[in-house]
């Protein structure tokens, strides 16, 4: 699998923030699946323990700066609306730079 999918569980149109994940990640390539909301592990700690390459979101809205900045530090973040790409942090010796 290249990526995991994510839309806040709170979402109020979330059958059409998750239509836009997955048009996104036909966009793009990607093979993927669902990040699961009641596993006992954060959305950042599934993304690590996958191994995936990336994080496909609706949007920023859906995880909050903190959990977009760890997430970037184990995987490219991409959003559906607006079309942005957040590159994975580079690390230098365990460092974010």
């Amino acid at each position: 699998m290249d990526a995991l999918g994510w839309v806040d569980p709170c979402s109020p149109t979330s059958e059409w923030d998750a239509a836009q994940v997955s048009r996104l990640a036909r966009r793009l390539g990607f093979e993927w699946g669902w990040a699961d909301p009641c596993s006992v592990l954060g959305l950042v700690e599934q993304v690590a323990a996958s191994g995936v390459d990336a994080v496909l979101l609706p949007s920023t809205a859906h995880v909050d700066a903190v959990t977009l900045d760890r997430l970037m530090a184990v995987a490219d973040v991409e959003c559906a609306a607006p079309r942005r790409s957040f590159a994975r942090w580079s690390s230098f010796g365990g460092v974010h730079r």
